[in-house]
């Protein structure tokens, strides 16, 4: 459900909200923030904003401070930013008793100079060049998530050894394996729907216990935001339940990877006309440039799409996870499928994963599609058939340091993000390689231990 100030005070009055969670989006695309009274929340917080350090932006997934981020150090004494809510974005969260959320906009100090690194304001800048253009980015995020038996407890006491998928057989479109996970589905398209977060559907996916909800289209920054919350919703509606769920890109060797596909398209600034459909009802010259530079610049902003080690495992022949850089109509082994028809008409971006965050894939394919319209790129011909036995296109990247390198030498990236985007997010990138280097793993153990 959808609040106002005046609505938040009448519930805070009759005891029907006591708690504001107040959150904003690491670099990761995690919620932090504070648990905040509903009556403290409508006396200082909803107009004044809230401190909290800023070493949040500067950390690993383990929370650990890391040195070399330009942003913030022990150097300069890991401070405060300054976040203010934006109250377009406050809501009721249905699976919390007498609890709503708001999602804030991070600033410097008490100065209101934007930080520039924060994942929302990295969208906020690629809407607003495409918006001086009169061009309005719509779009959707299809997660995908595996469910588990196991509680998240349970999973961490296995160090997420042999977990039992909630299926055991693959589920994709299937109603009979779905009907046994529908309590806990259901529960989900249920709360979104209380929080403001419209789902269309939910459906079985292509691995045991992997399931889809689509959440309705939005502008990219509301689905962005959307995306953000229905995530962090799910983890919590699963923790309430004693099981557990994960949008690890690849949870499994056996099993098939979670993806993310982004749907984007333009509108013109009456807020309905496709920019992407021209007058025959076909791709638009506009649209065209568009998806050009999807192809054009997907390799160099990859690690916008798969930022982490596991993100690139993904990415194997055969497995509906794409391995190429093309197009086609309605097919599924290339990274863009052009999709719908007249005003629904559509680019799908395969290659994210469900570990993506979604303000910065977002933000990357406004700069690309930009980047092609700016450039008049001419778009190739599309992939007819398998795009996996295609060895004379270009691949995604296979590795995290293959997106760095990349994504460093990425005149665009610079260009569309500014410098301290650029460093701050291959910094981001840099320590998950080095802390994956210093692991001995699982795998290195059954294979040498004895045998080497």
């Amino acid at each position: 459900m959808g609040l106002d100030l005046d609505v938040l005070s009448e519930l805070v009055g009759r005891g029907e909200i006591d708690t504001v969670v107040t959150a904003f989006p690491d670099h990761f695309g995690r919620l932090m923030g504070k648990r905040i009274t509903g009556h403290f929340f409508l006396d200082e917080v909803a107009r004044g904003g809230m401190h909290a350090c800023d070493y949040l932006l500067a950390c690993d997934v383990e929370m650990d401070p890391i040195e070399g981020y330009g942003f913030s150090s022990w150097a300069k004494g890991y401070g405060d930013f300054h976040a203010v809510p934006d109250l377009s974005t406050l809501r009721v969260l249905p699976w919390f008793e007498k609890t709503a959320f708001v999602l804030c906009d991070l600033y410097r100090g008490d100065a209101h100079e934007p930080v520039s690194v924060a994942p929302r304001q990295v969208l906020r800048e690629q809407v607003s060049r495409a918006t001086a253009r009169g061009l309005f980015p719509m779009g959707a995020s299809e997660l995908e998530f595996y469910l588990f038996r196991d509680s998240y407890e349970a999973a961490r006491e296995k160090r997420y050894h042999d977990l039992e998928p909630y299926g055991w057989y693959i589920e994709d479109y299937h109603i009979l394996q779905g009907a046994r996970e529908e309590w806990f589905v259901r529960a989900i398209r249920n709360a979104m729907d209380g929080a403001g977060v419209p789902v269309e559907f939910s459906k079985g996916e292509w691995g045991p216990g992997q399931h889809e909800i689509n959440v309705r289209y939005a502008d990219f920054l509301e689905m962005a935001d959307r995306h953000t919350l229905y995530k962090q919703g799910v983890k919590e509606i699963a923790a309430l339940n004693d099981v557990a769920v994960t949008f690890m890109a690849k949870w499994h060797e056996k099993y098939a990877g979670s993806s993310c596909h982004i749907h984007a398209s333009l509108v013109e600034s009456d807020g309905e006309t496709s920019a992407f459909c021209g007058p025959d009802g076909g791709m638009s010259p506009l649209f065209r440039h568009w998806l050009a530079g999807q192809l054009r610049y997907a390799r160099e902003l990859t690690l916008l799409y798969a930022p982490f080690v596991n993100s690139y495992k993904r990415y194997q022949a055969g497995s509906f996870a794409p391995t190429r850089i093309a197009w086609a109509h309605d097919n599924r082994t290339v990274g863009f499928r052009v999709l719908g028809h007249g005003s629904s008409l559509r680019a799908e971006n395969r290659i994210p994963g469900a570990d993506v965050n979604p303000y910065l894939a977002f933000a990357a394919t406004l700069a690309a599609g930009l980047a092609g319209i700016d450039e008049e790129l001419e778009l190739p011909d599309p992939v007819e058939g398998d795009a996996y036995s295609m060895g004379d296109i270009q691949g995604v990247p296979t590795t995290l340091e293959e997106a760095i390198e990349a994504f460093e030498d990425s005149i665009l990236a610079r260009a569309a993000f500014g410098e301290d985007v650029v460093a701050h997010y291959l910094h981001a990138a840099r320590t998950e390689v080095a802390k994956f280097r210093e692991v001995v793993t699982c795998w290195e153990r059954l294979r040498h231990f004895e045998r080497t």
